[in-house]
């Protein structure tokens, strides 16, 4: 069945999976996008530009990181090779698309407010999307676990293989669940900083099964340490979001 799975969705085909994880969260955010405060219209107009920032930012500075192969082939730039693209210069782009999207158009004495709850009508968003990433990553073979022999791993690379990518969309079909069914009563900024900790939580524990891990320090993971300050910031946002 997996590997039907990875036939199916073989790259590029994969991101087929992250365009419908994308749209369904969407749909999903726009249902509940007016308990927080958002209208629908504002939602869309902002995960349409900032997808737009994503896609744009991400290969300007490819391009500019590799100037050289394309100061050749200039026309390079509109290739839709998947691999000429900045996934991180991507998501930067997106974000401060996203944040002068709200300062422009929110009121200069609610602008923080207005972040946080954004935030928390864009979280199915994020959730879905996650669901969407372990997909992908399954069907490209990304994101693999290291050699095991329990009966339920997987040939991948040479090798029998921890399922990381199930066990990440496991956890991932639960985190959006939890978000999904709780309380409408939360306070402000709740919704998103509730995602952000038990996806760096998960993060924690299910790096140990990664084959695929940036190591630093003499040894330490480079993700679980990303993770742990990822929990240090949510905690102390919660505790000035409650002071405030």
């Amino acid at each position: 069945m997996i590997e039907s799975f990875r036939a199916i969705f073989a790259p590029p085909r994969d991101l087929i999976l992250l365009a419908a994880t994308l749209w369904i969260g969407l749909a999903l955010a726009e249902k509940r996008s007016e308990r927080h405060g958002v209208s629908k219209e504002a939602l869309n107009n902002l995960v349409f530009y900032s997808l737009f920032g994503y896609l744009l930012g991400g290969r300007i500075l490819f391009a500019l990181a590799n100037f050289s192969a394309f100061a050749d082939s200039p026309l390079n730039i509109f290739s839709l090779n998947v691999d000429l693209f900045d996934p991180i210069g991507g998501v930067i782009t997106a974000i401060l698309v996203g944040v002068v999207y709200i300062k422009k158009t929110s009121q200069v004495s609610q602008t923080r407010e207005v972040y946080w709850k954004t935030l928390d009508a864009l979280t199915p968003i994020f959730a879905a999307l996650a669901i969407g990433l372990h997909l992908s990553h399954l069907a490209a073979g990304r994101a693999f676990g290291s050699p095991t022999a329990l009966p339920w791993g997987i040939d991948l690379w040479n090798a029998t293989r921890h399922p990381t990518q199930i066990y990440e969309l496991i956890v991932a079909l639960v985190i959006f669940g939890v978000i999904w069914f709780r309380n409408s009563e939360l306070s402000l900024g709740a919704l998103f900083l509730n995602f952000v900790a038990l996806t760096a939580g998960a993060r924690l524990f299910l790096e140990a099964f990664r084959g695929d891990s940036t190591l630093i320090f003499g040894g330490f993971r480079l993700a679980q340490i990303a993770a742990w300050t990822v929990l240090m910031i949510v905690f102390i946002a919660g505790e000035q979001i409650q002071k405030d």
